[in-house]
């Protein structure tokens, strides 16, 4: 398979990837116990039904930064699609710690489980039997997640490199979602400057940072330190820019566009950077109303309305603003081959501006 040059034929081969792989750890885990087929068929709806395959996508241009035209992607690709089995893993989770409901407009596994649970009749509470099975679907992708790494057809040398950089992207995942956890509990005690350091850890080590490093490592070992360097600095801005953006869809998202309730920071009180410049630039009267958690949908569309007329929305346009031009500085100069820092500087702002 040549380079592949369009995001549309990137996705398309990474979940043919994904597909095929799937396919073969559903049927070894099937032919264990029938029973295990609802659990290989909700973990195989799970990452293929939907998504934006951003992990491999920045993977991919991480890789081809360093590697150029030369190589075949086949090579790499189990190790790239392989994020998509992490990410997958991180969000089951999170659904689990979170209560959600839905994601992506369906429901979530564990409320998939729980219903499956009711519908047969079973013994037992179908609450803790959905949130005990997701547990285990998401233990069960990150164990797949590392098998794919493993399949990944290049040297020793570069496998292991990149082995660093995974293992890294999972333990900063780990530490930030134990934080984003921590935040719910000690909300009126969190800053700006820690929501973000949570962003830097759960969102850009794994969603940006840590495939671009990975990718490189793919190439040739070791990312050079200048590749390193300006990955590092574009993955932590980036990924920072796509955290704040999510916090404002989280406020003021159209439901339809991103498959999740509207308001659900407004609800929990979630600190986020959106919600504590909204608390700083607050008037009194304002301030008051922020620290009160909505009843129902007119509480929280009235604070959606609070939140914009503090100008905290200016504010974090202007942060994502900052980092993304930080993000564009970065590749001037870097050591990248010319087609990467023109896909990466069109994802630094494709990935920012987004609706879902």
């Amino acid at each position: 398979m040549p380079a592949v040059d369009t995001a549309a034929a990137l996705r398309q081969a990474v979940d043919e990837t994904l597909s095929n792989f799937l396919a073969r750890e559903a049927a070894s885990l099937e032919s264990a116990d029938p029973a295990l087929g609802a659990l290989s068929s909700l973990a195989r709806s799970y990452v293929l039904a939907s998504g934006k395959r951003l992990r491999p996508t920045f993977g991919y241009w991480g890789w081809r930064g360093v590697a150029g035209l030369a190589p075949a992607l086949e090579a790499v690709l189990p190790a790239l699609a392989g994020l998509e089995l992490l990410h997958a893993f991180a969000l089951v989770q999170d659904d689990v710690m979170d209560g959600s409901a839905t994601r992506r407009g369906r429901p979530t596994a564990h409320e998939v489980l729980a219903a499956e649970h009711s519908a047969a009749g079973r013994a037992g509470s179908a609450g803790r039997f959905g949130a005990a099975g997701a547990v285990l679907l998401g233990d069960l992708l990150l164990v797949w997640a590392d098998r794919m790494q493993l399949q990944a057809r290049v040297s020793a040398a570069a496998l292991l490199a990149a082995r660093r950089h995974y293992d890294e992207m999972r333990i900063a995942t780990i530490a930030g979602q134990y934080l984003d956890v921590l935040s719910d509990a000690e909300s009126d005690a969190w800053s700006v400057e820690r929501a973000l350091r949570v962003a830097r850890l759960k969102t850009a080590g794994y969603t940006v940072t840590g495939p671009l490093l990975l990718g490189a490592a793919l190439a040739d070992g070791e990312p050079h330190g200048s590749v390193a360097g300006a990955y590092t600095v574009y993955g932590e801005a980036v990924g920072e820019a796509f955290q704040l953006r999510d916090d404002l869809l989280g406020v003021f998202g159209d439901p339809v566009i991103t498959g999740k309730p509207a308001g659900e920071d407004l609800r929990t009180g979630k600190p986020t950077v959106l919600l504590l410049l909204a608390r700083q630039l607050a008037t009194a009267a304002q301030r008051t109303a922020l620290c009160q958690l909505p009843d129902d949908a007119a509480d929280v569309a009235r604070l959606t309305d609070v939140v914009a007329e503090t100008g905290a929305v200016d504010a974090v346009e202007a942060m994502v603003e900052h980092r993304i031009t930080t993000a564009l500085d970065a590749l001037v100069g870097a050591p990248i081959d010319p087609a990467s820092r023109s896909a990466l500087s069109d994802l630094a702002i494709t990935a920012t501006s987004r609706r879902a």
